[in-house]
């Protein structure tokens, strides 16, 4: 069966066990049956595994112009070197309880002004991530990073943060945000 079922967490790697042929072969299938979902899975499978820049981003690309309405949330719209290093550090980073606020990641745009193309923001909100990212952008309660340099919200790595403990959001934003810095990433945020 090629379709992904239920649609699981990018974390989980479903098609982490499969060869690189076959998962070629089921993003092709996918491509064929505008699967967005088992498309999505496929790129970041490739994604994770450390596959080069160009062939993720035309994946990317053809994914989008065939499937684009069926394409979870989770998968950015752009390559990001870093993206399996965000999903790393997330990780380790875990809740004890339910609550009200959510964990979320913004990519920033950089390519005018460092020599890395990319940072992140981290935030932490009572807000869904990308309610919260469109308020930055509207210029509500705003980070300076994010609407200037905003570009999507990153939430694969932190679906698992949602719906927290509030201090327990305060608490892993700010170590998160350092655990990325850490990593080697650039980030802002996470106060």
């Amino acid at each position: 069966m090629d379709t992904v079922l239920a649609n699981p967490a990018p974390s989980t790697r479903p098609l982490q066990g499969l060869s690189q042929a076959e998962i070629g072969r089921r993003f092709e299938r996918a491509l064929v049956k505008a699967d967005g979902a088992t498309g999505a899975h496929c790129v970041h499978e490739l994604w994770m595994r450390g596959e080069m820049a160009i062939n993720i981003e035309r994946a990317l690309e053809r994914l989008w112009a065939r499937a684009a309405a069926t394409i979870p949330d989770w998968l950015p719209m752009r390559y990001i070197e870093w993206l399996p290093a965000a999903y790393e550090v997330a990780l380790r980073f875990q809740s004890d309880g339910k609550g009200r606020s959510n964990i979320y990641l913004v990519l920033l745009d950089y390519e005018d002004s460092r020599d890395e193309s990319y940072g992140v923001y981290v935030g932490m909100s009572k807000y869904a991530p990308a309610q919260r990212f469109d308020q930055h952008k509207a210029g509500i309660r705003a980070a300076g990073s994010v609407l200037k340099r905003g570009l999507e919200v990153l939430t694969g790595p932190t679906l698992h943060l949602q719906y927290i403990k509030r201090g327990e959001a305060e608490r892993i934003e700010r170590e998160l945000a350092e655990a990325l810095a850490a990593a080697g990433l650039l980030v802002k945020g996470g106060h």
